[in-house]
């Protein structure tokens, strides 16, 4: 054991200075804007349209995949309820990403309610995958090594100084029109479709965020005839118990939401679009404001730049 001690050491050397390194060059690399021009990818843009956001102004946080973003509108909710909200939500997001995009956003925000849209919870993923997610978010170098090109001098000493913001607040308008079919939707079973068990990791350490930020989990499955089903629905509804989070599914509630599948689907039945969005998001306004006392920021002085918002979402509506 002796005779190991001097190369432990130099090992334990080696990767602590690879580790200070690797996290000096991070820095270099790391974008210190959230603009495009700054190596932000397109996929992620709008998602991280929350960075320029003041810091501590949004009350609701929605994480998800294409299912949040193109059915819940947070400039309508401002509209009729007055409360913010902004929509972490990417194309075919999953999990280790939705817990990256909380994490982040939870480090300049201090929102009342994060709502989880539950479409990504079933979404596989292999543990390289996640493995190297949890590296890159240690290491922004590994996500963003194709910076390199882009670098200047202003990277070696600006601060983070992050301007973008999006008019829509993650959401995506889209009014095409193409009819679902019904048939099969979410017919009665007792069966549960089965959550991955990396997936149910990941989702213990995002209820762990949530709760040492002081924010309240949300689980809500948004009308989906391609992506949900009865099964789904029994898998989440258990959970949920287990973990004594509110479950909230708008496909079990056509009183409430009712949504049209002739005319409030995009693409027969795997997204709503926007009149389909506006259903959606009427009732979840409501539900927020009422279940958790959300504000009416409308007239706050501080909130101005909602309001200009606003009016160019609605110039966005007319076309």
């Amino acid at each position: 054991m002796k005779r190991n001690l001097p190369l432990l050491a130099r090992s334990a050397c080696f990767l602590t200075l690879l580790c200070a390194l690797l996290l000096g060059v991070s820095y270099l690399f790391m974008p210190k804007n959230n603009h495009k021009s700054f190596g932000v990818s397109d996929g992620e843009l709008l998602a991280n349209g929350i960075l320029g956001e003041k810091e501590h102004s949004i009350d609701v946080l929605v994480i998800g995949d294409s299912e949040a973003y193109s059915s819940i509108s947070p400039m309508q909710m401002w509209d009729e309820r007055g409360f913010t909200s902004y929509l972490c939500s990417t194309p075919a997001q999953p999990l280790y990403d939705s817990y990256r995009f909380l994490r982040q956003a939870l480090g300049r925000q201090s929102p009342k309610v994060v709502v989880l849209e539950t479409n990504a919870i079933f979404r596989p993923y292999k543990l390289n995958d996640y493995l190297l997610s949890r590296a890159k978010n240690l290491f922004s170098v590994l996500r963003y090594h194709d910076r390199w090109k882009a670098l200047s001098v202003n990277d070696f000493g600006k601060q983070l100084d992050y301007t973008f913001t999006d008019d829509l607040k993650g959401f995506r308008y889209n009014p095409a029109v193409a009819a679902a079919s019904t048939k099969g939707y979410m017919q009665p079973t007792d069966h549960q479709a089965a959550i991955p068990a990396l997936n149910e990791a990941c989702l213990q350490d995002m209820l762990a965020l949530c709760r040492d930020s002081g924010a309240q989990l949300l689980l809500v499955s948004t009308p989906s005839t391609l992506n949900w089903n009865r099964a789904r629905h029994n898998r989440i509804a258990a959970f949920a118990e287990k973990n004594s989070l509110t479950y909230i599914d708008l496909n079990t509630m056509p009183d409430e939401v009712p949504i049209d599948w002739a005319r409030d689907t995009r693409d027969r039945g795997d997204h709503l679009n926007y009149a389909g969005a506006v259903k959606v998001t009427a009732f979840l306004g409501q539900y927020l404001q009422n279940a958790y006392d959300l504000p009416n920021r409308r007239d706050a002085a501080h909130y101005h730049s909602w309001n200009d918002a606003l009016d160019r979402y609605r110039n966005i509506i007319k076309g």
